[in-house]
């Protein structure tokens, strides 16, 4: 664990020193009208010295997921700090989050910019300032992302697992699945990560929603993190299982027509087991989709209606030790008081199209 930094933190100017909460607006740009355009910050920071853990949302401005969480950290009922501090920023992408857009004005991806330029574009600058007034002071980053438009995503951590420091906060988080990768090249993490932050993402649920369950698993990621860092009593909870992830594979549709969808997010998979099928519009069957390997869904598209090439499951693959172990995990609990994984409510939201009397 990293040893807690000794400078008072400072944002935007503003100290916040030991047994203060605060609400900052760190400025990063300005409007037309030259009026100042800040993110959001709140402050949480105990009578004790101690880590200091950033929680990190709406780097994609259509990704809201950090933002329920950071509410529900925030509103629900407030962790009660025994030491160490906590930077939460529900939204950094401000325009992105008042555009409905993944994006910034200038058409560019914020997850693609950091460590920013003092002196560069717009999104550069916003990188920048983040990184450098918030980022730096910080020992550890938990960031929150979703699928992309039109995909669904069960929870998985994205985590450079070749770091000490990385592996130990990833599995702390308690995710089943961790995603072993250092991160796409000016992506946040990767920055972090190359500045002495560790940090890992939670890629979990939709664009443009707050699924209670999707936050539910998030709040308990933090709280795990926070009992592992000894900032709060409590022993971390453990998830059923715990695997990473070192290959995954997308597949794609070969033609245009309707998919009917048979696995939801989540499900574990064997090598040549039917994903989905492909009809067309008048229900006849183009072809069947299935797994290259055992292994789980890690996403899938909620788009029915495909062209060839479009990507269809995103499936992790699993040793066939390792598949046979969890496998049997699953299999222990099933049917036992309060035992449902989230693969099961996302299920709900899947439709077999497949016609009656077949294909």
């Amino acid at each position: 664990m990293a040893t807690p930094r000794r400078k008072r933190l400072r944002i935007a100017g503003r100290v916040v020193g030991r047994g203060e909460s605060a609400d900052i607006h760190l400025k990063f740009s300005e409007s037309y009208l030259g009026t100042p355009v800040t993110i959001p910050i709140h402050v949480i920071n105990s009578n004790r010295p101690g880590p200091r853990v950033l929680i990190t949302g709406t780097i994609h401005g259509d990704e809201l997921i950090g933002l329920g969480i950071v509410r529900q950290l925030l509103y629900g009922t407030p962790p009660k700090l025994k030491c160490g501090t906590l930077v939460c920023v529900p939204v950094v992408n401000v325009y992105g989050l008042e555009n409905h857009s993944r994006y910034l004005p200038d058409r560019r991806d914020l997850n693609r910019c950091f460590p920013g330029i003092r002196d560069g574009s717009p999104s550069s600058r916003l990188a920048h300032d983040f990184f450098n007034e918030v980022v730096l002071q910080c020992d550890y980053g938990i960031d929150f992302h979703t699928a992309a438009v039109r995909m669904l995503n069960y929870p998985n951590v994205r985590a450079d697992m070749n770091s000490e420091a990385v592996r130990g906060l990833a599995r702390a988080f308690g995710s089943e699945l961790i995603v072993h990768g250092r991160g796409p090249v000016g992506s946040f993490r990767r920055a972090a990560c190359e500045a002495g932050v560790p940090t890992i993402i939670l890629e979990a649920g939709e664009v443009w929603k707050l699924t209670p369950d999707v936050i539910g698993v998030g709040m308990r990621g933090i709280m795990n993190v926070l009992k592992w860092l000894k900032m709060i009593d409590g022993t971390p909870e453990r998830p059923l299982f715990q695997t990473t992830i070192k290959k995954t594979s997308w597949i794609r549709a070969d033609h245009g027509g309707i998919m009917g969808f048979q696995v939801p997010p989540g499900d574990l998979v064997e090598q040549g087991q039917e994903l989905a099928t492909n009809y067309s519009v008048f229900g006849a069957e183009h072809n069947v989709l299935t797994s290259p390997f055992g292994g789980v869904v890690l996403g899938m598209t909620t788009m029915p209606a495909v062209k060839p090439g479009e990507p269809i499951y995103h499936v992790a693959e699993l040793s066939r030790s390792t598949l046979r172990r969890v496998q049997k995990r699953i299999e222990e609990h099933r049917g036992k008081p309060r035992f449902e994984r989230i693969s099961d409510v996302m299920a709900s939201d899947i439709m077999d199209l497949k016609p009656e009397g077949g294909g």
